[in-house]
C-alpha cells in the first residue's frame, strides 16, 4: 500500500482530505478551518442527542446511519482531541518550518492507551498525546464495531513508522521547497495533518466497513444501490466524499 505519494513516487495520485465541508486539499489551512467548523457542529450534534455517539453504535434506521456517514464521523471522532489542543499553534500540523519539531515530539512521546485526556506540556507534546489519544479511540471502536483482530493490530506502531519516514524526508536538503512544488500541484506532502488525517481515514473506514456491512452484505442497501454495485464501489474509495451521490 502507498502510505503517500512522496513515499511512492511512481504512483502520485491528488487526495481528497476533507469532510463534508469544503476544502482545498492543496491548502493545508483550508482543511483546518474546514474541520474547526466541522468538529464543534458535529460534537453539537452530539451534545443535543441528535445522533447516537459513537458512530460506529448506530443502525442503518438511526440518523446517518449509512456507511459513508459512519466513516466520515468516525475520523471526526478521532481528530477532535487534536482540535481541543490549547493555544492552537495549528501551524505544528501544517507548516513545514516546523513538521522536524512537530515529528521529533512525536516520537519522543510515550506511547498511551487513554482515550480522555489531560493536557500537559508545551504544544508539540500535546499535539502528540492528543494525535495518540485519536488513534486509540480508532482502536476503541474497533472493538465495538468488531473489525478482525488482524486489522486492528498494530495500530501505533504503523503510524509511527509513517511518522518515522516523514522525518526521514524533511531532514534531506531542499525538503521545504520540495513541499511547495507538491502542494503547487495538488498533491500532498508529509505535513503532520496529513499523515493523521489520512490514517485516522484509513482505520475509520474499516471500523464503517464492520459496522454498516458485518457479516451480511444485504445491509449494502442503505447507499440505494444493490450489493454487488455498492460494496466495490466503498471499497474502491479513498474518502467519505467518493460516496457522495454525483448527480
Amino acid at each position: 500500500m502507498a502510505l503517500f505519494n512522496w513515499v511512492k513516487p511512481s504512483d502520485r495520485k491528488t487526495s481528497r482530505v476533507i469532510t463534508d465541508a469544503v476544502g482545498d486539499p492543496s491548502e493545508p489551512r483550508a482543511i483546518l478551518l474546514a474541520l474547526e467548523e466541522a468538529v464543534p457542529r458535529y460534537l453539537n450534534d452530539i451534545d443535543q442527542g441528535r445522533l447516537i455517539y459513537p458512530a460506529c453504535e448506530r443502525t442503518l434506521s438511526d440518523k446517518d446511519g449509512d456507511v459513508r456517514s459512519i466513516w466520515d464521523q468516525t475520523r471526526l471522532e478521532a481528530i477532535r482531541y487534536a482540535m481541543m489542543v490549547p493555544g492552537r499553534e495549528f501551524e505544528l500540523l501544517i507548516e513545514p518550518a516546523r513538521q522536524l519539531e512537530m515529528i521529533d515530539a512525536y516520537l519522543l512521546q510515550r506511547p498511551h492507551a487513554d482515550i480522555v485526556i489531560d493536557f500537559t506540556g508545551n504544544s508539540p507534546a500535546n499535539f502528540s498525546i492528543a494525535i495518540l489519544a485519536g488513534l486509540n479511540w480508532l482502536r476503541h471502536c474497533a472493538q465495538l464495531a468488531k473489525v478482525l483482530p488482524a486489522q486492528q493490530s498494530g495500530t501505533l506502531r504503523n503510524f509511527r513508522r509513517v511518522v518515522t519516514l516523514a522525518q526521514r524526508w524533511w531532514l534531506t536538503e531542499g525538503a521545504a521547497e520540495r513541499c511547495s512544488q507538491l502542494l503547487a500541484s495538488g498533491e500532498t506532502p508529509p505535513l503532520m495533518l496529513y499523515l493523521v488525517w489520512s490514517e485516522y481515514t484509513r482505520l475509520a473506514k474499516q471500523i464503517a466497513s464492520a459496522t454498516v456491512f458485518g457479516p451480511s452484505n444485504d445491509r449494502a442497501a442503505t447507499l440505494g444501490a444493490s450489493p454487488a454495485d455498492v460494496i466495490p464501489r466503498f471499497e474502491a474509495a479513498q474518502d467519505p466524499t467518493d460516496l457522495l451521490d454525483k448527480n
